[in-house]
């Protein structure tokens, strides 16, 4: 199967560089012209897809190489992209940062090459000028085949920027405009990247003034047209990308954790379990006194459970009926933030400590760094409720906080290290554990899960 598709990376030579700034402003701007649009974002994060799909109103996903093989990526690409017009791919860290710092495993450079697309390099100009061009020609020879054909210069004064083109477009790429120091492109950050988008007042008009300024300053006609150059794509298996998903007959009903405390999920999880049959029902653990009505199945995703301790502790009915859903048998599947609401204990920053559902036997407190960062493979190592015994699956860590019960049933593992370490606790039908698994890396996870909420469901009815 193969299928034309404009597409473009916005990739830079470091973190900090401006390119989740300048990539939502080029989005909303395409946005503004009636352009549809999808959004990707290279690597494990999934907070910038969020703003992407909460602020802009545009779907965004993840392309990751470690998660997937190249073609496994290919396949995804080309399947999420199919109703619009260009797909904007963001960048993470360094264009050629990959696994471990040494190797270009996972990096942008890597996913621009399994998916054939043009390269634009932010230039973060602070500090710099004529250097910047020794630096790009570094870029354009590191590898023979870099994509790179172009860049934005950041953070740069007209003048400035009108001195460097010639100098940058003698290098045989082109410069397609440049972005100066403005209010519009000051966003915030945290320790997880850009703050959440219900945390900024009046992101949408900051965007659209944003986007603005880009179309003044920045060729985005250009951008149109070398999106429009990328090579058709095609599986090079020659196997027929999945039209729809497979049918697994009726819905079943998953109670999902969606709000401030609780809202980092891979939007290819998400898809993969409404594929399988699941009908996901958002809650709020923070604002809402009862869980979904008829549910048959639970998602607790990671987030900032931190920041609302008090309030979590206090809706007491909620985590009541958390606790009767363990009880009763219900499917559990407890990320990060959803594994450490899950404790008998939370502890704060400040070390007040917070009574939280009980499930988990044990205290989660902070350790005043970051414990573990990364990706990971993980494998049971004995047969889980949703897992075999030697199945693994992929994931990424990130968290400031510990617990006194981690659980032991699945070894952990960074890519080409042989230490490795006990992680993921199963009880019953309830899997929690601090990983963010990438389910599509092994789909028998949110397989099985959902025949054992199916099991709930007939259970239930039978009961009626």
């Amino acid at each position: 199967m193969s299928q034309e598709n404009k597409r473009i990376m916005l990739a830079a030579p470091k973190s900090g560089s401006g390119k989740t700034m300048i990539t939502c402003g080029l989005l909303q701007a395409l946005l503004l012209r009636g352009i549809a649009c999808r959004s990707f974002k290279c690597g494990p994060d999934y907070i910038d897809p969020m703003f992407h799909k909460a602020v802009l109103g545009i779907n965004g996903g993840n392309l990751d190489t470690f998660f997937l093989d190249h073609e496994s990526v290919r396949e995804l690409f080309l399947r999420e992209s199919k109703e619009v017009q260009i797909s904007v791919i963001e960048g993470v860290m360094g264009y050629y940062d990959g696994m471990g710092g040494d190797s270009t495993w996972a990096s942008s450079y890597e996913v621009a090459c399994a998916v054939k697309t043009p390269v634009v390099l932010i230039l973060d100009c602070r500090g710099a000028s004529l250097s910047l061009a020794a630096v790009l020609k570094g870029f354009l020879e590191y590898r023979n085949d870099s994509r790179i054909e172009g860049v934005i210069l950041n953070r740069i004064s007209p003048v400035m920027a009108q001195r460097l083109t010639p100098q940058i477009e003698a290098l045989g790429i082109r410069v397609f405009g440049y972005l100066p120091q403005c209010d519009e492109a000051d966003f915030s950050s945290r320790h997880l990247g850009l703050v959440l988008p219900g945390e900024v007042e009046g992101l949408k008009d900051k965007l659209i003034k944003l986007a603005c300024k880009m179309e003044e300053t920045v060729d985005i006609d250009g951008l149109l047209w070398l999106s429009g150059t990328a090579p058709e794509l095609s599986l090079e298996s020659g196997k027929e990308e999945r039209d729809e998903p497979t049918t697994y007959g009726e819905k079943i009903p998953v109670g999902i954790a969606v709000d401030e405390a609780f809202c980092f999920y891979y939007q290819e999880n998400r898809k993969m379990l409404e594929d399988m049959g699941a009908q996901l029902i958002p809650f709020s653990p923070l604002r809402d006194s009862h869980l979904p009505d008829g549910i048959c199945g639970l998602i607790l995703g990671g987030g900032y459970p931190e920041l609302y301790l008090k309030q979590l502790s206090e809706n007491q009915n909620m985590l009541k009926e958390i606790r009767e859903a363990s009880e009763s048998h219900i499917p559990m599947l407890a990320e990060c933030g959803g594994f450490l609401y899950l404790h008998e204990e939370l502890e704060s920053q400040e070390h007040d400590v917070f009574l939280m559902a009980g499930i988990i036997p044990g205290r989660a407190f902070p350790v005043g760094k970051l414990k573990r960062f990364g990706y990971i493979e993980a494998a049971a190592k004995e047969d889980m409720p949703f897992l075999k015994k030697g199945e693994s699956i992929r994931g990424h860590e990130f968290h400031y906080w510990d617990s006194t019960n981690n659980g032991e049933q699945m070894q952990a593992r960074k890519p080409g290290r042989d230490a490795g370490w006990d992680c993921v606790l199963t009880r019953d039908n309830v899997m929690a554990g601090f990983p963010h698994f990438y389910y599509p890396s092994n789909p028998m996870l949110p397989k099985r899960f959902l025949e054992a909420c199916r099991q709930v469901m007939t259970q239930q009815r039978k009961k009626l």
